[in-house]
């Protein structure tokens, strides 16, 4: 019997949502231009997606990440996750766009209700349970002038969002994203530890962290006889201020084994 991570869910810091220690990440299902990836891929057919969430549904998982930037992501999951809203906790973004294989970004107030409005159409649902501000690297001058975040405050006042944060790329920005909002998502990986203060704030604040790029990117690569990706969750687990990892395959043998692995490096250290 494979082990799942059912029994393995834990607090996205103080926003009330609870979720699986690995979270699917959906770019591949929308978008294959302009993607950091080692290898080449087919965007999976519906059939394929359909099969794909419904594996990860059956591992444990609950936790989905999608953004307008991600191609037809959003509108692809939202007939995909028909009947099944109650189930997943579907973290979306808001400042880039891709458009004719560029990112185009857009931070203003008046383009973030825009955006969680255009999302909560695509995926077919009323509440988008936690939007993040898909940053271009200017993580303070977003945050401190671009009215970003006041706008998300406001919709999440309005039950359109239930929590909101920063998808960044510095420390600082990372600080100051859980300073003024619910959660960060930073690199963290065997290759790139840089953001580690953030972690470290977030579990002394109780503020929510989502780690991308967890197997830097698929790139993660040691010496003969380690298991790369065993080693990447031992050191994320290891820090009390992680919630979850978001994980980008659409290959399902990839996601059976990650999450077996994941589940026995969780096992081992409670």
């Amino acid at each position: 019997m494979t082990a799942t991570l059912h029994d393995l869910h834990r607090p996205l810091g103080s926003t009330g949502l609870m979720v699986s220690p690995l979270g699917l990440g959906t770019v591949k299902l929308g978008r294959d231009q302009g993607v950091k990836y080692p290898n080449g891929f087919s965007i999976p057919d519906d059939a394929q997606a359909r099969q794909l969430l419904g594996l990860a549904q059956d591992l444990g998982i609950n936790l989905i990440d999608t953004a307008p930037a991600y191609g037809v992501s959003e509108q692809r999951l939202g007939p995909l996750l028909h009947g099944q809203r109650d189930h997943w906790v579907i973290v979306s973004k808001v400042g880039e766009e891709f458009i004719d294989g560029q990112s185009h970004f857009d931070f203003s107030p008046m383009h973030t209700r825009l955006s969680v409005e255009r999302s909560l159409k695509r995926l077919q649902t009323d509440r988008i349970d936690l939007v993040l501000v898909h940053s271009d690297g200017h993580d303070l001058d977003i945050l401190q002038h671009s009215g970003v975040y006041q706008t998300l405050a406001e919709l999440k006042r309005e039950g359109k969002i239930l929590g909101y944060g920063l998808s960044g790329k510095t420390v600082e920005g990372g600080l100051l994203a859980l300073e003024q909002g619910d959660c960060a998502m930073v690199t963290y990986n065997l290759n790139e530890q840089s953001e580690r203060p953030v972690l470290d704030y977030a579990h002394t604040h109780s503020k929510g962290v989502l780690v991308k790029k967890a197997l830097a990117s698929g790139h993660a690569c040691l010496k003969a006889g380690e298991d790369p990706v065993r080693l990447s969750f031992e050191l994320l687990f290891a820090h009390p201020g992680v919630a979850a990892a978001i994980i980008g395959t659409i290959n399902p043998q990839h996601l059976s084994e990650n999450v077996h692995t994941a589940a026995a490096v969780l096992s081992q250290q409670q």
